[in-house]
């Protein structure tokens, strides 16, 4: 089993930045895929980014250039640094993990962008 827990989420300005931790525990040996998603009000779920475990990155177009996806795996962590944040980033912001096929999530953490 594997459990995923998010923190780091708040309010913060237009502008300004914000990074979100995802700690693992468990049997997270050989789950190499790690995504971030998000969902706002209202919205489907939506992919933000992917990281792999040769530390290769990939980033929704909407994010792209602004948001940052990192792992220590040393301390079974993922990371998302944010920055430039904007209004419509406001949502819930979740890891996911993926081992053998089968996915694993938080519960969130909520991210409020004022302008």
């Amino acid at each position: 089993q594997v459990q995923l827990v998010e923190s780091g989420g708040g309010l913060a300005q237009a502008g300004g930045s914000l990074r979100l931790s995802c700690a693992a525990s468990g049997s997270t040996f050989n789950m190499n895929l790690m995504d971030w998603y998000r969902q706002g009000p209202g919205n489907e779920r939506e992919w933000v980014a992917r990281i792999n475990g040769i530390g290769e990155t990939y980033y929704a177009d909407s994010v792209k250039g602004r948001f940052t996806i990192s792992r220590d795996n040393a301390k079974n962590t993922l990371y998302l640094q944010m920055n430039s944040l904007k209004p419509e980033d406001t949502a819930v912001y979740y890891c996911r993990g993926e081992k053998y096929g089968n996915p694993y999530w938080g519960r969130g953490t909520q991210v409020t962008v004022s302008s």
